[in-house]
């Protein structure tokens, strides 16, 4: 009945959809040209052969598959598609040779229907929580095998689906495995009754994130001093760091604090909350004293390596946290709010290193940072928290080959 009263829901959407997505293009959210895609019409053709269709969110989940691409490229075509403007510039730099990218359709029956018709993949792999009901139940209809990886759930999320049991049999009893992302993970998907796999976890044995080496030696000749990184920041994070900021001034009155805000096209009022602060967007360089925006995309493997810890956000303002891994697997230690619900596992490796501080508020932010800034850590338990998993992509991979018909 639930499933029902969705599709025909969603049957009737599409006017308002194209609505919000000229909305969405007019803000920078959508490329216009594109468009299309997020009604499954494609300009490409689909190649020749034997195709794997990757769906991964946006940035994160699509730098955690990156290594299983990696390892299926040169055996079976690639299709990634992703959600977000950030993902798809992500996917154009660093995906294999020949793998395509095409934004996901919206999970409209005929947008899905016209999207799987066209790229007819040999399987579906979809990652983490990324469940959409019209895009799964095309794959049923064509009997497109499906998998899921890296997959979480939350006990709140748990608890709503034993409500509608029939509705999660069908949808994650679909798949042919989930891998589940943690321990906990697994047990809250073999409640729902999913075929579920313990394998590990793709973001621990993502590649470290790329630099520009000569980016980071003028960087490095512009910050002489101390310096520290606040990354993937969200509003009302912001302050709280321009707050650390100029407390810890009395300490090190050189300090050049770092803001990467999450969302980039934020930098100009990330720059004026912090008092017209200089933006590397403008091109703009870091002054001492002062917080400098880095809001640029693709830059964050950068700034990691330009100092010596990060605070990573999402986490003070309670929405279950963004990447700890990828500092620590560059050797850096974190600094974290206390909401990392989707890096618990991640979590416990780091605090029992002592490589990981959560912190609650400006006050406890400056004191660890204060502490740091004069003894930098040792990252380097930071990264051996991730160093076991390295078959882990290999495979993956061969599961997704072994589901070819």
């Amino acid at each position: 009945m639930m499933l029902r009263l969705y599709k025909n829901a969603a049957r009737i959407a599409p006017p308002a959809l194209r609505y919000m997505l000229r909305k969405r293009a007019a803000r920078g959210k959508e490329i216009s040209a594109r468009l299309p895609e997020r009604e499954g019409i494609s300009t490409l053709q689909r190649p020749h052969g034997k195709l794997v269709w990757v769906h991964a969110a946006s940035v994160g989940e699509t730098m955690s598959v990156l290594p299983v691409l990696q390892e299926l490229s040169g055996r079976i075509h690639i299709l990634l598609t992703t959600g977000t403007v950030t993902s798809a510039q992500l996917a154009a730099e660093r995906l294999p040779q020949g793998a395509i990218h095409q934004f996901v359709p919206l999970d409209v029956p005929a947008w899905a229907a016209r999207f799987l018709a066209h790229w007819r993949p040999d399987v579906a792999v979809f990652l983490e929580s990324e469940i959409w009901p019209n895009l799964l139940a095309g794959c049923d209809a064509l009997h497109i095998p499906r998998l899921l990886l890296n997959a979480r759930i939350s006990g709140n999320s748990t608890a709503n689906w034993r409500h509608v049991p029939k509705l999660a049999r069908r949808l994650l009893g679909g798949f042919s495995a989930i891998l589940a992302q943690s321990a906990q993970d697994a047990v809250n998907f073999r409640l729902l009754g999913g075929r579920v796999l313990e394998w590990g976890n793709l973001k621990f044995v993502a590649a470290p994130l790329p630099v520009d080496t000569a980016a980071l030696a003028v960087l490095q000749a512009q910050i002489p001093g101390p310096v520290w990184l606040a990354a993937s920041t969200h509003p009302g994070e912001e302050k709280i760091i321009a707050t650390a900021h100029a407390d810890l001034l009395a300490q090190c009155p050189d300090l050049v604090t770092i803001i990467a805000p999450r969302h980039p096209e934020r930098g100009p009022e990330v720059a004026a909350l912090c008092g017209g602060a200089p933006s590397r967007a403008l091109g703009q360089a870091p002054e001492p004293g002062k917080i400098y925006v880095a809001d640029t995309l693709g830059e964050l493997g950068l700034f990691y390596r330009l100092a010596p810890f990060a605070f990573i956000g999402n986490s003070l303002v309670g929405h279950g946290g963004h990447n700890i891994i990828e500092p620590a697997l560059l050797a850096r230690a974190v600094i974290a709010g206390p909401h990392l619900e989707n890096f618990m596992e991640a979590a416990a490796l780091l605090r029992a290193a002592n490589m990981l501080v959560e912190v609650e508020d400006a006050t406890s932010l400056t004191k660890v940072a204060a502490a740091w800034l004069a003894v930098p850590p040792d990252g380097a338990a930071a990264a051996a928290c991730f160093a076991g998993a390295a078959e882990l992509p290999r495979r993956v991979a061969s599961l997704i080959m072994s589901q070819i018909p």
